[in-house]
């Protein structure tokens, strides 16, 4: 299976689940009246339009480069990201605002014991569908479904924050559940804004991690011939990384030899990757030393 297909099968999971949910949490957050449970199905509501945000802009995004797009179309997946970060402020700063006036009128929810069931159940379903998302956009290096992990990620502690709201109304406090439902939204927020300043450090041509350019180093370094090299870049497109850097051969090579020794750092490199990456590799020859004492001891 490649990539895309990995990617669109585990986000169509994600999407049949959150549709469960929305339906679940909407039905008893209304007949109970909790505005925590309700605000939590506003959050899966979100999750659920980021799914389709995510299938749409990797369809996009897969597209093979042409003369419009000469390096690809992976901008589309940033985008995506983009709009998922977007949704999930926007989605908190709501939830957050609702249940605080509904305590700054001192309203008073005690939602009962169904509230605890569905939240144990939302936090159990969606801990699952984060961990499988996670491990999926790891595996493929793409930002926008790694950034849809941890919505889920997010619905699952909200759902926390629900389940404490529920106790503490059980336990005779009236408030718990809107405080609970103002967590919720800060935390959907917070993981909103934190998705959005990657897709900004991706827009302003943003180097790959420090982790992945010491596997790009140690990759250069392992191929026979390479004497040295320096001018290394990366930068991200979406799940592509693209990268060029100068190599330091002996100067006496042929240009056949140090092509294959390029080459060869190439697949080197392309190997020690996880995520698709476009090289581009510069030969040079290695300053020889004997020529160089000879021009340091000739008379000006």
């Amino acid at each position: 299976m490649n990539q895309v297909s990995q990617i669109i099968r585990v986000t169509i999971w994600g999407l049949y689940l959150n549709l469960f949910l929305v339906g679940l949490k909407l039905a008893v957050g209304i007949v109970i009246g909790s505005a925590a449970l309700v605000a939590d199905a506003v959050h899966s509501i979100s999750d659920l339009a980021t799914d389709i945000v995510v299938i749409v802009g990797i369809r996009l995004s897969s597209r093979p480069a042409d003369e419009s797009h000469a390096y690809g179309h992976g901008r589309f997946e940033t985008i995506a990201a983009s709009l998922i970060g977007a949704v999930l402020v926007g989605a908190g700063i709501l939830i957050a605002w609702k249940s605080g006036l509904s305590l700054y009128r001192q309203e008073v929810n005690i939602p009962g014991y169904a509230v605890l069931v569905v939240a144990a159940v939302s936090i159990v379903s969606k801990e699952w569908i984060f961990r499988v998302t996670r491990r999926v956009a790891r595996r493929v290096g793409s930002s926008a479904l790694r950034v849809n992990a941890w919505h889920h990620r997010s619905d699952a502690l909200s759902s926390v924050a629900v389940l404490f709201g529920g106790i503490a109304g059980l336990a005779g406090w009236g408030h718990g559940d809107q405080l609970a439902a103002i967590a919720v939204g800060v935390m959907v927020s917070m993981v909103g804004l934190n998705a959005l300043w990657k897709v900004f450090v991706e827009f302003t041509e943003g180097s790959v991690s420090g982790e992945e350019q010491k596997l790009i180093v140690e990759a250069i370094q392992s191929v026979p011939g390479v004497k040295s090299w320096h001018r290394l870049r990366t930068r991200l497109v979406g799940r592509e990384v693209f990268m060029d850097v100068h190599v330091l051969v002996a100067p006496g090579l042929s240009v056949a030899e140090g092509h294959q020794i390029c080459s060869t750092v190439e697949s080197a490199i392309a190997q020690s990757m996880e995520r698709p990456i476009n090289i581009v590799v510069h030969c040079e020859p290695e300053a020889d030393p004997d020529v160089t004492d000879r021009n340091r001891s000739s008379p000006d």
